[in-house]
């Protein structure tokens, strides 16, 4: 949450008038190593604080974190407070004073990992306080973020390309003013007050330097403003509430920029052009309410329709980016976003979307996904989302059901950053089918019903949960992504309903691959720094197993400056996670050239360096067998049972466990992991032929919100050598 600048007075100096988006410039004082409380106080006393504050003068100390040594974060603050009194009295044989509200400096030391970063904090208020705001909305934007989010939203660029700027939902406008601060090169420090920097009582403050910086943000005031009257800049914000409309003129008027701002009373649903004249290119940005509280999600999302609907109508050829917190209300705009970015509104996580308004963008009829109940073509009905007036008894419990794990999920997907998980899993035991997210798309896979349950009556039911589906986010029938198996008279008793092929009993039964090869098609989603190739149509699995995300996050914190052996790879997600996280080479091996080379596209799509880290197509159990070389790091995730032909041996992990993990166990250097995972939920170590290791079940621990209610989706294990050594 920050960055690291080196440079002389004017380059501090310059960071503080400057910054758009900083809330405080800091001056690194010193570090102090902690492994007693009174390292603080002996670190603090020693620092010649003359040079940065008069002994007549004020302080605070802002202290963040704590540890075993400093449990308290006022007792770490108390501690640098008598630091620095104790040094004034035994230098000047009197001391500074404490002022909470208006300190001429402030102390800011932050407890990381065993030591204190102990910085001034020049910038004394927060830069996001502009001078400008004297009224405001029910929810702004603070300034700096407001200026972040126009930055992620390319507004620097449209505007030197002649672009307009509109904001429908403008409310004390900050985006508004933000933008125009930009486009005339106004500082955004400029008409903040002399009390509210931290730098004008700085003992080493140059006086000087600052004027003429000053005098030269005012000169660059000047001209920005002149080019943007010869231009005739306009910036448009509009509010269905008078309030806001009134508050965003007051703004305007402060900050100076009142003659490029217009701002009116007028609902989404009326935006347009606001011009008489074509406009070719511009930003549509707005942060429309969320929907935090129960009830109101569904009263919002006429407001993200009738915005979308406006967009599509009026502003193709533009761009667009919409604040939310909510991504299921972002999905009623209509459009597919092309970037998303991550931040928090205040506490609040919340997400930026930003859109292309192109037609190819718009949604659309997606005629070659499977069909999820009939293979005739698709009716303007079947285009539109099911209503939840239109659901059956039976798939309403299953849109109430969806609608209750939507809302406990919520605030962990936010902080968490997750754009794909699992929000139904047979929760409703006669309507059982896996429903999961991938950011944008929805992923529906029945499960295969028991032989008591009719083929009509399952087809019943799985169209009850299609509609259910369709109606609690919103997606037409036919955009749904469904899998799915009937009972047949064959020699194979089940098969998917649709016409792509699918693999035979040989192939592994968890991981099958289409018989013809295809590559997936471009989905690509993130999870944390990684990005991952989806497909959601040809393979029962995706390309990326949504319960073993603890997995792949777990082997991300612990493989920087390891090695790392990843068996049975499929796309090869868990070696992705483990070269971001800093693993210094990897091997990852699976039998299927086809999820061979979707791995080389995961490895391509996150610049990974395929010498180092090294995919290889062959059988596993043959390729472990005759590797000679070790490892700190082994992920074993074998399929539950494979007879491919392709194979020198038919798996069957439950008997073979034993084989495999003291194979792996000898291929390990001195102190290393072997992390192994199955999916055979009647699977059971052989603990008396594995006495040898230690054992750790971390099967609990691997198990994020979204598949708690299915604590036997997967088993996990922890081993290694009881002496840390490899025999």
């Amino acid at each position: 949450a920050g960055v690291s600048v080196s440079g002389d007075g004017e380059v501090l100096y310059r960071a503080c008038l400057w910054s758009r988006l900083a809330n405080r410039v800091l001056l690194p004082l010193t570090t102090i190593e902690l492994k007693h409380e009174q390292d603080l106080y002996q670190g603090v006393v020693t620092i010649p604080w003359q040079r940065h504050l008069a002994p007549e003068g004020s302080f605070r100390v802002d202290f963040l974190g704590v540890d075993g040594v400093i449990r308290n974060s006022q007792f770490g603050a108390l501690r640098i407070k008598d630091g620095i009194v104790d040094y004034f009295r035994g230098e000047c044989g009197r001391r500074p004073s404490i002022d909470k509200q208006h300190p001429d400096i402030i102390i800011n030391a932050r407890l990381h990992k065993g030591r204190v970063h102990l910085s001034l904090d020049l910038s004394g208020q927060s830069l996001h306080r502009r001078g400008y705001r004297r009224q405001q909305g029910e929810a702004p934007l603070k300034e700096n973020l407001a200026a972040a989010l126009l930055l992620r939203a390319g507004w620097p660029a449209l505007n030197r390309d002649g672009g307009y700027l509109i904001d429908p939902l403008c409310g004390s406008g900050t985006l508004l003013i933000e933008g125009t601060l930009m486009a005339a090169d106004i500082a955004p420090g400029l008409r903040r007050p002399d009390s509210d920097w931290g730098l004008t009582h700085w003992q080493q403050f140059d006086r000087a330097l600052w004027q003429s910086l000053l005098a030269e943000a005012e000169a660059r005031r000047a001209a920005g403003l002149q080019r943007l009257r010869d231009q005739g800049f306009t910036v448009w914000g509009y509010d269905g509430d008078r309030r806001a409309v009134v508050a965003a003129e007051a703004n305007g008027e402060v900050a100076g920029l009142a003659e490029f701002i217009r701002v009116a009373h007028q609902p989404i649903a009326e935006l347009g052009n606001p011009m008489d004249k074509p406009m070719a290119k511009g930003l549509v940005i707005c942060n429309p309410p969320y929907g935090e509280r129960l009830g109101e999600e569904n009263a919002l999302a006429p407001v993200y329709r009738q915005l979308g609907q406006a967009l599509r109508d009026e502003f193709v050829g533009w761009r667009a980016a919409v604040i939310t917190s909510n991504p299921d209300l972002a999905r009623f705009i209509g459009i597919s976003h092309w970037k998303k970015y991550q931040f928090h509104n205040g506490t609040l996580p919340a997400r930026l979307y930003a859109y292309r308004v192109e037609p190819e963008c718009f949604y659309r009829h997606m005629s070659d996904l499977p069909r999820p109940l009939t293979q005739n073509p698709p009716s303007e009905e079947d285009s539109l989302p099911v209503r939840v007036d239109d659901l059956s008894p039976g798939g309403r419990m299953v849109y109430n059901r969806l609608q209750k794990k939507r809302k406990q999920l919520r605030q962990w997907l936010a902080r968490e950053g997750i754009d794909c998980y699992r929000v139904y899993d047979a929760d409703l035991p006669e309507y059982a089918a896996a429903v999961d997210i991938y950011g944008e798309c929805i992923h529906v896979q029945e499960y295969v019903a028991p032989a008591s349950i009719s083929e009509d009556k399952a087809r019943r039911r799985l169209q009850d949960l299609l509609a259910a589906v369709s109606a609690a986010f919103a997606v037409a029938p036919n955009q749904l992504s469904v899998k799915q198996r009937r009972r047949n008279r064959g020699k194979q008793q089940y098969e998917r309903l649709t016409e792509q092929p699918w693999p035979d009993k040989g192939r592994n039964h968890r991981r099958g691959e289409p018989v013809n090869g295809e590559r997936p098609p471009p989905l690509v989603v993130r999870e944390g720094q990684a990005s991952f190739l989806v497909d959601l149509r040809s393979y029962l699995d995706t390309g990326l197993f949504l319960d073993h995300r603890p997995v792949r996050r777990l082997i991300f914190q612990q493989v920087k400056g390891k090695s790392l052996l990843n068996l049975f790879c499929y796309t090869a997600t868990a070696t992705v996670q483990a070269a971001l996280g800093g693993a210094t080479a990897s091997i990852s091996v699976d039998l299927s050239a086809t999820y061979i080379a979707w791995a080389e596209e995961n490895f391509r799509r996150n610049h990974i360096n395929p010498r180092r880290h090294q995919l290889v197509q062959g059988d596993c159990l043959s390729w472990l067998r005759d590797c000679r070389r070790g490892f700190d790091w082994i992920f074993l995730d074998p399929p539950s049972f494979s007879n491919s032909k392709r194979m020198t041996t038919v798996l069957d992990i439950q008997r073979d466990h034993v084989a495999l993990i003291k194979r792996c166990m000898e291929l390990l250097l001195p102190g290393g992991t072997l992390l192994f995972s199955t999916h055979l939920r009647t699977f059971k170590p052989d603990m008396a032929a594995l006495r040898q290791f230690s054992l750790e079940n971390i099967s609990a621990q691997t198990l994020d919100a979204d598949f708690q209610r299915n604590p036997k989706i997967h088993q996990c294990w922890l081993i290694t050598h009881p002496t840390g050594h490899s025999d």
